[in-house]
This record gives C-alpha cells, sequence and structure tokens, in this order.
C-alpha cells in the first residue's frame, strides 16, 4: 500500500531502484503538517520510521493565489494571437477545451474591466482586451525587450551548470516557462547570439550546446548576494561568529536557512547544522566529474547546484519534475526527494496545485516574491486591473 502510494507521488523524482531507501510526501492535513514515512533496507519486517514534514502555510498560500492570475494572462495570450485581436466565444472550446472552456467564460464574465464581450444579433459574440487593457498589453512589449538580456544571461548559466556546457533542447522547452523564455525561442532568440548558443545533433537527439565559458557568470546568486552584504571580503567569520538559533550565521560558505514554524531543533541538530554551514565546497560551476558523490563536500554542492538552479527562474520555484529532468546534466542526488526534505530550511515542497512544487525560500517573504523580473512586474500590472490585490501578490506563470 504504502509502495503504491509512493509510486504515484514521487516516481517522478526518485530513482525507482532505490525505492525501498525513499521518502513519500503524504497530503498535508489540518494539523499544519505532514507525517513523511521513510523505509530503510535494513529495517527488517519493523514498520518504516516517520518524520514530520512542516507545512509553509504562506508558500502554499502563494500556490492558491496564482490560478485566476493565470487564467487572466493565459486568455491574454490567446486574445491576442488572434487576427483580429479577438475570439469567437465558440471557438473557445478549441483552444483550451471543453473542461477549461467554462473557467475561462467565468473569467471573462467576473473581470469585466479586462474582458469585454461583443457582437450580438447576427454577429456571433466574442471576447476582446477593453481599451484599458489594450493599452497595458502594450506594454508587454518593452518588458520583453528589458528581459532579453536577462533570459540569455540566465540561459548561459544553465547551460554552464551542466557537465558538458550542453542540454537536452527538450529539457530546456520543458521549463521555458518556469525560466521565462519565449514559446519559440529555439527560432527567435537563439538565432540572435551564435557565439553563446548552436543547436547540435548528438546521437539523434538536439542538444542545445554553450559556444564560449565566460568566468564571469560563474558566480552563484548566493555568492552575490554575500558580496552586497559584504560577507565575502571578511575572512575567518565563519570561524569567529556563533551560529545562532535558527541556523544562519555570516560565513562565505553558508545558506541562508528559514525553519518552518513548529520545528524546534535541538542541540545535537543546531551543532550538525553548524558544521554543515561551515563546511567548505566547490562552486556548482566547477565540473561534477571531479567530484566523488560520497563526499560530503560534493553533497553540500549539489544543495548549492539546486539553489542556483531556482535561482535562475523568474519564480524561484520548479515542479518536481523540471528539478528530476536535470538529473543526469547536473548529477544530481540519486534520491533528490529525501535531499530537498533533509534541507527544509532552504527548500519547501508544496503539494498545492496540479503538481508538487519546490520554492527557495530565501525568494520569498510570506507569500510574495521579494525580486521581480521585468515580466513579473508587467504581469501585475496586468492582472491589477482585476482590482484584487491578493492577485497582484500571488501572481504565477501562465500555463
Amino acid at each position: 500500500m504504502f509502495l503504491r502510494r509512493f509510486q504515484c507521488l514521487a516516481s517522478s523524482v526518485v530513482d525507482r531502484r532505490a525505492i525501498c531507501e525513499v521518502v513519500g510526501i503524504l497530503p498535508f492535513g489540518k494539523s499544519g503538517y505532514m507525517r513523511v514515512p521513510i523505509m530503510h533496507k535494513t529495517c527488517g519486517g519493523r514498520r518504516p520510521k516517520k518524520k514530520i514534514y512542516y507545512r509553509v502555510h504562506e508558500l502554499d498560500r502563494a500556490m492558491d493565489l496564482q490560478k485566476k492570475p493565470s487564467l487572466i494572462l493565459q486568455l491574454k495570450s490567446i486574445v491576442q494571437s488572434q487576427k483580429k485581436q479577438s475570439l469567437l466565444l465558440r471557438d473557445l472550446e478549441k483552444e483550451v477545451g471543453f473542461v477549461q472552456k467554462w473557467n475561462f467564460m467565468a473569467v471573462i464574465e467576473k473581470y469585466p474591466t479586462i474582458f469585454h464581450v461583443g457582437g450580438g444579433g447576427r454577429t456571433p459574440p466574442m471576447v476582446m482586451l477593453t481599451k484599458k487593457a489594450e493599452k497595458i498589453a502594450a506594454e508587454e512589449i518593452n518588458a520583453m525587450e528589458q528581459m532579453e538580456p536577462i533570459l540569455v544571461k540566465n540561459l548561459r548559466k544553465l547551460l554552464m551548470l551542466s557537465i558538458d556546457c550542453r542540454l537536452p533542447l527538450k529539457t530546456v522547452e520543458f521549463i521555458e516557462s518556469a525560466m521565462g523564455l519565449p514559446r519559440d525561442f529555439k527560432k527567435t532568440m537563439i538565432p540572435k547570439y551564435p557565439e553563446y548558443f548552436t543547436v547540435k545533433d548528438v546521437n539523434g537527439r538536439e542538444y542545445l550546446q554553450l559556444e564560449n565559458w565566460d568566468p564571469d557568470l560563474a558566480v552563484t546568486a548566493r555568492e552575490e548576494k554575500l558580496a552586497r552584504e559584504g560577507i565575502l571580503d571578511s575572512i575567518g567569520c565563519s570561524e569567529k561568529v556563533r551560529i545562532s538559533k535558527d541556523g544562519n550565521f555570516p560565513g562565505r560558505f553558508a545558506f541562508w536557512l528559514s525553519f518552518p514554524a513548529g520545528f524546534r531543533p535541538n542541540k545535537s541538530y543546531l551543532e550538525e547544522v553548524q558544521r554543515w554551514q561551515k563546511m567548505e565546497f566547490p562552486s556548482p560551476y566547477i565540473n561534477a566529474r571531479r567530484f566523488e558523490s560520497a563526499d560530503p563536500k560534493a553533497r553540500k554542492r549539489a544543495v548549492a547546484v539546486l539553489h542556483e538552479l531556482l535561482s535562475l527562474t523568474m519564480e524561484k520555484r520548479m515542479t518536481t519534475g523540471q528539478l528530476d529532468a536535470f538529473h543526469s546534466e547536473y548529477r544530481l542526488p540519486a534520491r533528490l526527494l529525501l535531499c530537498l526534505i533533509k534541507h527544509h530550511g532552504i527548500f519547501y515542497i508544496t503539494n498545492k496545485g496540479a503538481k508538487s512544487t519546490v520554492f527557495l525560500k530565501e525568494a520569498y517573504d510570506g507569500s510574495n516574491l521579494i525580486d521581480k523580473c521585468p515580466q513579473l512586474v508587467f504581469w501585475d500590472k496586468f492582472v491589477a486591473l482585476c482590482g484584487r490585490r491578493d492577485f497582484v501578490s500571488g501572481i504565477g506563470m501562465p500555463s
């Protein structure tokens, strides 16, 4: 029973060959936490041990808040893709399917400040953007122009993290929405930068290849933040500063931690965290082939790789399936889900939404993303037309 439940929830994340050693996440209850069964090969006939994985309500709420804004933005894109900038209501089902059609119809009816229904009589009813919505929608071109250098930089860094400075094109397409890449980036963006990217055929499979290595880009978001705070300029600080009760201290090899409410680490746990926080580790931009996966420093480096990968996304979060797509190219831990759960002060996994999602905790203040790129700022402004402030705080990527 346990294995059947686990396979449904976590088979896309964890190596099935090690299924008797992995962690399966169970749905949250009203208590604000969930019990995580952990099965070990050496457990014999005993029951699996259970640990508590605490819920972070603010990040769960961030997933809830993105649902309707996502529909609004998706409908905007559909309407704008039409030749006459309007869509016949009878054709809505062809665009989104029978089931989703009713969700979009509800959005059209609920937000007349964004969508206007015209036609009548002999003219079939159609949906279009209101004049005010059209005016704001025109600003998206400027946002896209601001985004392009950011996307090029992030895509180069994404390739630099891989062991061969290349990724399957399908993998990049799989995360294009999380990165903020245009859907036709292969045709519109890649050819514009031949000095950075090429598409090559490797054993019958298309790969996006990095053309040149830039050492100036081989700096992680974590290191950039420490540099802004002056941590990298301080020498010996990790030896002099005592670790706090929340596990944080200003060390050059330390990660920012945020333990969930209700989690009370004991002294031995904090001592282990302190040793881990002070431990040196190689840069995520150094080729993973140089290290043994069992080396504690290599394991900490793997955490840094996950941290950097999430930092390259627009909303500092990805689905577990998207993370798992980088397993071989980034040499991620064999038991990826277990790694994410173990470092619950850095990452948070939520089952809210259609797919489980991994958040980078430090990127959020409550339910709100702290730093927003030009594309997200534009989406905020457009969705604000509906008059719901909570929607703006929890804006999400249109699917």
